[in-house]
């Protein structure tokens, strides 16, 4: 049974108090199609030491597996994609550092069983840096991290084959939920003028809904997903 308290201090100071297990089942059952969808991505913007993140984590591993035991590369390559779809936000530092080594050590038992001697270090290096990118120490109410910088959040997405592409977004973007400004069209406006001007805005045509989304503030080369932590940031 996991804890529901650390300290008493704690509840007093911050109102931290984790969700049991029985309680984060019936939640996540509420919404099992999506955490039955490998790529589908969740945040907890408070997330503790990981009690719902870890139970979401161990589903997606389990559609994984009855969907790719019998090759250990697709099985690879999709339990890290289950990897990057998780996100969680907490105000305490003990609470991500734990956090993070939970559904590292949740992925890495499901992996290693998986693959045994075909698993990689180098993959398990992989996981660890999309786990320091997507939990963060911060306050989800302010969108700032405890550093006072704003709240960043790398999307990851397989372009082909087995490279993967990261785009960094700000929390307070993705959370955007107004339409952009409408350009005044003169007449003389082609497509490309509207999406220069959206993009101004900052924001990005998405072709495939048809719809206008938060545009990144930093994209980065597609790479092979187990080389993910090499990119430079500058």
């Amino acid at each position: 049974m996991t804890r529901q308290i650390k300290s008493k201090e704690r509840v007093a100071e911050h109102g931290e108090v984790f969700t049991n297990e029985r309680e984060v089942n019936a939640m996540l059952d509420l919404v099992k199609s999506e955490t039955d969808r490998i790529e589908s991505r969740f945040l907890e913007p408070a997330c503790g030491d990981g009690n719902f993140l870890a139970e979401i984590l161990r589903r997606k591993l389990a559609r994984v597996k009855r969907q790719y035991k019998r090759n250990n590369s697709e099985y690879t390559k999709n339990a890290f994609l289950a990897l990057t779809s998780i996100y969680g936000i907490d105000i305490q530092e003990d609470n991500v550092k734990e956090c993070r080594e939970r559904l590292f050590q949740i992925w890495d038992e499901a992996y290693t069983k998986q693959c045994k001697k075909e698993s990689s270090d180098e993959i398990r290096s992989a996981a660890r840096y999309i786990l320091q990118k997507n939990i963060l120490c911060g306050d989800a109410l302010t969108l700032m991290q405890n550093d006072n910088t704003p709240i960043i959040f790398s999307q990851w997405d397989f372009t082909v084959g087995y490279r993967m592409r990261r785009r960094d977004f700000t929390l307070d973007a993705l959370m955007r939920d107004e339409e952009p400004e409408k350009v005044e069209d003169t007449g003389q406006m082609n497509f490309m003028d509207m999406l220069t001007e959206k993009k101004k805005q900052g924001w990005d045509y998405d072709a495939e809904t048809h719809g206008w989304t938060p545009a990144p503030i930093r994209e980065f080369p597609s790479v092979d997903y187990w080389e993910v932590q090499y990119v430079t940031e500058s």
